[in-house]
């Protein structure tokens, strides 16, 4: 049974028990605590911990999921992996135990004529939570299991709950049986690779209280309501309906693995070291594709990390293979026809992800040939310090300027004897990650306790907006907090964060920035309103300062917005949209929105685009826009089901997460798009539109700011007034400024190189002399010395090649020179072949000289380049340098 007859057998079974579907959510987690959705549940956790009301009592999903904390793993065994498809079913106070229990076995057992998947029920093992009596009895009663089939494990095994005070619940879990050829008999409790679980069957029924790691937290009493939240690995379903060893033998992962052969010639299972490549590439390619699928572009933080991770390791073990050239595009092709029967939006997006694929692919073969010159230099200067291991900040610079894998310099270092500090880099990872995820947590809840938002939350309810048809209103205070915890008053000078039970403020979310403005309560106090967040959904937080009296919860409150800066936001939103379908319609649909910010009279705009967009494009991109403005379209907005927005061709935002119910907001017969922001009521109101220009943010991503409005008209201002300056410099006209200017630069071009020419004979004419005056030391010419101030690096390296080769015949010579520029010591280092046959390397020159120099350097053994900051120790460094000359020879 194909993967997708799995996945559509689970959504029609529990569709057909009343079993709302819901499609998987994006990769891109809608939680500032994950990177991305790492479980099945996670779309429904706001549901699970009462922060929002879920829209059925039953409901169902086959979620697309990534986990890499065990990415070095993948490809040593079988049973790792980034990507997994977890199906789940789920009730909200509705069915619990017995229900949950019988459908599971109804689906696994059912025939395959009938809808179900056919397993054989003396296959199937179970294990239930320690002292879960009544879950034992529902299978050994009620669906009648041997009770030599059902085995009892404890909290670490078969309990469950997400870590943190909150919902939880024991565990029932039913494993297939994969017979002796997999191990001894003995149950799950003995053998979990013969026994290998494929459906987790959780009981939420309690609350949690804190407590560290899986087992060590109090039980607080009863939920109210019971929930149930299952999880079934598609994979490893697939696995055992397809009668294969492991999930890499699949049908989703073995056309991939048959891609890898056919590019490289290596066949799976001929050695261990290229089966592990396999898999690597196998499962790496797959997830790569599932996450620029959903919006994740390659890059060095956070997600886009994970990205660009994953793609070079399966690049580089296409190569360790025997892969020369680009293999990116065949695997993602065999990837996209095999993934989109079930997810068809990856054949629509086939281009923009190809497009996002092989430009990554493009950079890392570039940054491999970069970063590996970088990398030899470390290890060259490692070596010469007697050093063992090359340091963690190294391997950390490789991997973020250069885009190394770990493994990568791992290997790399292990072929020059050396090892990699590997705890100091991953210790910097961690910091790098630690702050993108403090920082993505702190914007939404200013450091507060989640628990104060949801108590909050549970007492009043979601917040509601008015600020679609309204500036201001008369509100109550719901909710108050100080430095992060509650409290029923606030006094002048406070930082506080203020809910009110309705308000005319845009919290920020779609790119668009947060209203300010001022909170007026009827005791004469005053909030000044900075920022706007919803750090739990539908829970609009105020966060400023109070600047008059005192707020208390429960008073009556009149909200006003800064009117003129959310117009100036609503120009730039609106300004926005017409940009992103000016882009789509000059450059095609891989141009999708990556990202965006709105603020007053300015915006940017991140999209998908493999290459620098010519001017001239944009120049036709501009006068669209402007376009628009003129034919004075009305801007409106409707809400309507997803599906409805689908069918009506309305764009929606990578990454966003959106409901059954959506806003489209229409610009005329231009541009339509799923959208919650605020707009303008017209494009005439956006006055001007001003593209400053474009620049690249990462691979594949491009930006683009602008100004709208009166900013845009005082940025033409100012430049009308740097032309008519212009005009007055050179005497001519506007349109023949440009080929005036260049002209101009031309000379000074050319008046420069005559300079250089005439600076580099001066310093060259001194050659023949240093070499005249070289000291012989045992045999060995050395010529050492300072040389006049301002002499460029470059010179100095001709110069001191020149003197090398006139130093005659086959005698070792060393050539060592100094110079200041730009106030800071410099030297270049240069030794003969017959010099180094006596031990004298230009390198362990250089870095002796810089130490006294109090700098750094190094180079090749025939030459290198130093310097430092200490232009005084210039003489000391030419010592350092005769003294080592003479130890060395």
């Amino acid at each position: 049974m194909e993967s997708a007859e799995i996945r559509r057998r689970w959504l029609s079974f529990f569709e057909e028990r009343g079993h709302t579907v819901v499609p998987s959510a994006s990769l891109i987690a809608d939680d500032p605590t994950l990177l991305l959705v790492n479980a099945g549940m996670v779309p429904f956790k706001p549901y699970f911990l009462g922060e929002t009301k879920p829209p059925a009592p039953r409901a169902t999903s086959v979620q697309k999921c990534v986990r890499t904390p065990d990415i070095e793993e993948v490809g040593k065994t079988t049973r790792h992996g980034t990507f997994f498809q977890m199906c789940g079913n789920f009730s909200f106070g509705d069915y619990f135990k017995e229900g949950a229990i019988k459908y599971a076995w109804e689906l696994l057992t059912g025939s395959v004529a009938d809808g179900g998947y056919g397993l054989e029920p003396e296959k199937l093992w179970i294990t239930v939570y320690l002292d879960d009596d009544e879950a034992e009895t529902i299978w050994r009663e009620v669906i009648g299991v041997p009770a030599e089939r059902i085995q009892r494990l404890g909290k670490k095994d078969n309990f469950w709950s997400m870590g943190v005070p909150g919902p939880c619940g024991p565990c029932s879990e039913i494993n297939y049986d994969r017979g002796p050829d997999f191990g001894v008999e003995g149950g799950p409790a003995v053998n979990d690779e013969r026994y290998v679980e494929i459906w987790n069957l959780v009981f939420m029924q309690y609350e949690r209280g804190a407590g560290d790691g899986k087992e060590d937290f109090p039980i607080l009493g009863d939920l109210p309501s019971k929930n149930i939240d299952t999880g079934l690995g598609l994979e490893r379903l697939a696995m055992i309906l397809q009668g294969v060893q492991n999930m890499y033998e699949t049908d989703t992962l073995r056309v991939v693995m048959d891609k890898a052969t056919e590019l490289t010639g290596v066949q799976y299972g001929a050695a261990q070291g290229t089966d592990v490549s396999m898999r690597v590439v196998a499962d790496h390619i797959r997830t790569s594709v599932m996450l620029i699928g959903d919006g994740v572009t390659p890059g060095n933080e956070g997600r886009g990390y994970v990205l660009r991770r994953i793609m070079r390791r399966a690049i580089r073990n296409m190569r360790l293979m025997g892969a020369t050239g680009p293999v990116v595009q065949d695997l993602v092709d065999v990837v996209i026809d095999t993934m989109g029967q079930q997810y068809p939006e990856l054949v629509t997006d086939r281009k923009r992800i190809e497009t996002v694929a092989l430009a990554e692919e493009a950079a890392f073969l570039k940054a491999v040939k970069g970063g590996t010159n970088i990398l030899d230099t470390a290890v060259s200067e490692t070596k010469a310090s007697g050093g063992t291991v090359l340091s963690g900040d190294k391997a950390f610079l490789l991997h973020d300027t250069w885009g190394f894998p770990i493994d990568l310099t791992l290997e790399m270092a292990a072929e020059q004897g050396l090892s990699v500090d590997e705890p100091g880099f991953r210790r910097l990872m961690q910091e790098q990650r630690d702050r993108a995820k403090a920082d993505a947590k702190a914007k939404k809840t200013g450091h507060a306790d989640m628990s104060a938002y949801r108590e909050i939350a549970d007492g009043s309810g979601a917040t509601e907006f008015t600020g679609y048809a309204t500036t201001q209103g008369e509100s109550t205070v719901v909710g108050l907090l100080v430095n992060g915890v509650s409290a029923p008053a606030a006094s002048e000078g406070d930082e506080v964060e203020v809910v009110l039970d309705r308000t005319p403020f845009y919290a920020e979310g779609g790119g668009q920035l947060a209203d300010q403005g001022r909170i007026k309560l009827d005791s004469g106090a005053v909030i000044v309103v900075r920022d706007v967040q919803q750090p739990v959904p539908g829970v609009s937080v105020h966060k400023g300062s109070v600047q008059v009296g005192e707020v208390t919860v429960g008073a009556s409150a009149y909200a006003a917005i800064d009117v003129n800066r959310r117009r100036a936001i609503a120009r730039a939103h609106s300004a926005t949209h017409l940009t992103h379908q000016a882009l789509r319609d000059a450059l095609g649909p891989t141009a999708a929105q990556a990202g965006s910010e709105n603020s007053p009279g300015r915006f940017r705009f991140d999209f998908g685009s493999p290459n620098a967009v010519p001017g001239s494009v944009l120049t036709d991109v501009e006068q669209k826009i402007n376009d628009v403005l003129s034919r004075e379209l009305d801007v409106t907005a409707e809400i309507m089901s997803i599906d409805e927005a689908k069918k009506q061709g309305a764009i929606a935002e990578f990454g966003e997460k959106y409901g059954e119910r959506v806003r489209v907001v229409t610009i005329g017969d231009f541009s339509k798009e799923l959208c919650g922001g605020t707009h303008v009521g017209n494009t005439a109101q956006l006055g001007l539109v001003k593209l400053l220009g474009e620049s690249s943010i990462g691979s594949g991503v491009r930006r683009v700011e602008a100004l709208v409005g009166v900013d845009a008209y005082n940025f033409l201002a100012k430049e009308h007034t740097v032309v008519a300056q212009l005009q007055e410099l050179v005497k001519g006209r506007p349109e023949e400024l440009p080929e005036k200017i260049a002209s101009m630069l031309g000379k000074l071009k050319d008046a420069e190189k005559e300079i250089e020419k005439f600076r580099a004979e001066k310093v060259l004419q001194a050659a023949a002399g240093l070499a005249a005056g070289a000291q012989d030391i045992r045999g060995v010419a050395l010529v050492v010395g300072q040389v006049a101030d301002g002499v460029g690096a470059d010179d100095l390296r001709k110069l001191v090649l020149d003197v090398r080769g006139r130093i005659q015949g086959d005698r070792p010579a060393v050539v060592a020179l100094f110079t200041t520029a730009n106030d800071r010591p410099l030297t270049v280092i240069a030794t003969n072949e017959a010099a180094r046959e006596r031990g004298l390397k230009a390198g362990d020159l250089v870095r002796t000289a810089a130490k006294t120099l109090g700098g750094g350097g190094g180079g090749k053994p025939d030459v290198a380049q130093g310097g430092g900051q200490n232009p005084a120790a210039i003489p000391e460094a030419i010592s350092a340098v005769e003294r080592l000359v003479v130890e060395t020879v």
